[in-house]
Order: structure tokens, then sequence, then C-alpha cells
């Protein structure tokens, strides 16, 4: 079987209405620079769709095809796959299986953070010191450490919300409010109602 890849007006790509991956703010901004800084990628590793030109796979490529401006896109039909098949495509042409070795990226691949690749930084000579575990008691310093970080509240809605929910919180974020606060306060508010 021989996967021809053809290039086509973008317009007729559809994305995926059921798509389970979602790409955010700064990583959106930074698979839009890789794909403008190198668009030979997406000859490499073309959108997939099946034949009603639905995406099984490039769906976040797709979106940042459109931001970029790009009026054709390369494509490969998926024709052969069955429903069952086509749904499974998606979940795994999205799985991570592997880690990435830092110290190799770090010393080959300096470049990679440029490339849009969020790099996890340290010294590769330094040891780690683990001399604070011998101490007999750590659980002031655990507690410190536990007070600084904020918890979360996940809140479920509809998807047909998503980008209207998406758009708010973006609004208050950039406006430094606590967002989840002001939830909270609302929520307490209208239960007193009830």
């Amino acid at each position: 079987m021989s996967l021809k890849t053809e290039l086509i007006n973008i317009n007729q790509v559809k994305a995926n209405p059921n798509n389970p991956r979602t790409i955010k703010d700064e990583k959106f901004t930074k698979l839009v620079k890789s794909i403008t800084d190198f668009p030979k990628m997406l000859e490499l590793r073309p959108i997939i769709v099946n034949d009603d030109m639905i995406v099984l796979g490039g769906n976040m490529r797709l979106k940042a095809c459109k931001e970029a401006g790009l009026k054709k896109i390369p494509v490969i039909k998926a024709s052969d796959l069955t429903p069952e098949q086509q749904k499974e495509f998606i979940i795994k042409d999205n799985i991570g299986y592997g880690d990435w070795d830092w110290q190799v990226i770090q010393a080959e691949f300096p470049e990679a953070e440029e490339w849009g690749l969020d790099v996890v930084k340290f010294d590769i000579d330094t040891e780690v010191d683990y001399s604070i575990l011998d101490e007999e008691d750590i659980n002031d310093q655990l507690k410190d450490m536990a007070d600084g970080v904020k918890k979360a509240i996940q809140i479920e809605f509809e998807a047909e919300h998503y980008e209207d929910a998406y758009a708010l919180v973006k609004f208050w974020r950039e406006r430094e409010a606590y967002v989840g606060g002001m939830i909270m306060e609302y929520l307490k508010a209208e239960k007193e109602k009830l």
C-alpha cells in the first residue's frame, strides 16, 4: 500500500469536531512559528484526513496553518481505515510514548528551544545534593513548599461552551485576576440564593 500526499486548498480540510487534543497560548504560538520557519516539515509530516476530509491526525497543525496564512497544505487520505480504526488512529497519533533525554538535547541539540521544544535546563556536571533527605524532620520544609502551591479546581462544561470559557479565563488572567477565586465566590453566592 502506497500513501499519496496531495497538496490541496486548506479550506477543503475540516477540523475534527471530536478531536481530544488542545493547544493553547504559548505552545500554539510556537507551533505557528515552527510552520512558518520550516514549512518543509509539513511535506514530511502531512495532515491525515478521512474520505470526508475530516482530520484524523494534525488538527493542531491545521489550526496553526490557518493562523500562518497558508492557502494549500499537504494531506494524506486514509481511505482504507474503518471508522473504528480512524478513532484508534486519532488516539495513537497523539500518544507520546517516549521521554526526552535532556542531557542529549542539551549536548547535541542546543537550538531545540528555538525550534519550539520546552527545554528542561540543568547543569550536566552538577551532582544532585540529596543530603536534605537525611535530616530527621523535613516536615516543616515540605509544608513551606506545599503552602506556596496553588490548588486547582476542575469545572465541567459542554464542548460548545469551550471557546467562551477559554476567552473569559484568558481575559481575566491577562488582568492578573485569580479566576478560581472569582468562580468560587460566584458559586457561593448562587448557593445562598437556593
